[in-house]
C-alpha cells in the first residue's frame, strides 16, 4: 500500500501543472486574438525613405529624347614623372533635347574624345525635367552649388537669353528662350553650371503650384498664360506619341 501511494501523487501533480499551463496559453491567445497553435507571420520592413523618393521622380529615358551635345569646357592637366610630362583631360558636357530636359556631366580620361564620351554619358544619367510657362520659367530662383550662385527670373517673351556662355548653353539645350540671370559669387564653369542645373531643378510647374494653393490655373498665371499651357500640352500628346513609337520601333529591329 505504501509504495502505490507515491504513484498516485505524481499523476495528480503532474495533472495539476499541465492545466494550469495549458490554461494559460488559452488566455493568452484570447487576450492576443490569435487562434492556438497558428503561426505567427512576421511584418514586411518598413519601405526606406530613398526608395520613397525615387518612386516620385519621373524616370527619364534618354534613348527616348533627341538629345544634343555641347561642350563647355575642357581642361587639361600635366603630371610630371621620371620619363617626362603625362597629360590628362577633363571635360564638362550638357544635353538637352530643347523641350524641357537637360543635364550635365563630368568626365575625365587621357584622350580628349574619351573624355568627352565620358562626360556625355554621365550628362545622360543626370537628367531634369523643367516646368516651362511658354518659353520662360514659371517664377524666379536662385540656384546653389558650391560657391557659386545662380539667379534666375522670367522675362517678357522677345527678350532672349540673357547670360553667360555656361549658363546660357543650359537654358537654350533645356528649351527656355527668354530669362533674365546673374552669377552671384565664384565664376568657376563647374559650379557655374551645377548651380543652374540646381535651380532648374528647384522650379516648381504653374499646375502643382495652383493644386497646393487650391486655386485654378487662370489665378495663378493670368488667362492668356493658362491657354497657353493648355496648347502646349496638346502639341505635345503627338510629339510624344511619335517619339514612343520611334523608340518601340527600334527595339524591335534589335
Amino acid at each position: 500500500m505504501n509504495q502505490e501511494a507515491p504513484d498516485k501523487n505524481t499523476e495528480q501533480v503532474g495533472a495539476e501543472l499541465e492545466a494550469p499551463a495549458a490554461s494559460g496559453a488559452e488566455g493568452s491567445a484570447a487576450q492576443t486574438g490569435e487562434t492556438p497553435g497558428a503561426q505567427v507571420v512576421p511584418e514586411p520592413p518598413a519601405e526606406s525613405l530613398y526608395r520613397i523618393w525615387a518612386s516620385s521622380k519621373k524616370r527619364i529615358r534618354p534613348e527616348e529624347l533627341s538629345l544634343k551635345e555641347e561642350l563647355i569646357m575642357l581642361n587639361r592637366t600635366a603630371k610630371v614623372v621620371k620619363g617626362g610630362k603625362r597629360f590628362s583631360f577633363a571635360a564638362l558636357v550638357v544635353v538637352g533635347d530643347g523641350q524641357g530636359h537637360v543635364g550635365a556631366g563630368f568626365g575625365k580620361a587621357n584622350e580628349v574624345p574619351e573624355a568627352i564620351a565620358k562626360a556625355v554619358e554621365d550628362a545622360k544619367k543626370n537628367l531634369i525635367e523643367v516646368p516651362l510657362v511658354g518659353r520662360t520659367i514659371p517664377h524666379p530662383i536662385i540656384g546653389h552649388f558650391g560657391a557659386a550662385r545662380v539667379m534666375l527670373r522670367p522675362a517678357a517673351e522677345g527678350t532672349g537669353i540673357i547670360a553667360g556662355p555656361a549658363v546660357r548653353a543650359v537654358l537654350q539645350l533645356a528649351g527656355v528662350g527668354d530669362v533674365l540671370t546673374k552669377v552671384l559669387g565664384t565664376n568657376n564653369k563647374i559650379n557655374v553650371v551645377r548651380a543652374t542645373i540646381e535651380a532648374l531643378c528647384s522650379l516648381i510647374s504653374a499646375e502643382e503650384m495652383a493644386r497646393k494653393r487650391g486655386r485654378e490655373l487662370e489665378q495663378i498665371v493670368g488667362k492668356k498664360l493658362a491657354v497657353r499651357l493648355a496648347q502646349q500640352k496638346v502639341e505635345a500628346m503627338p510629339a510624344a506619341a511619335e517619339v514612343a513609337a520611334q523608340s518601340f520601333e527600334a527595339k524591335e529591329a534589335q
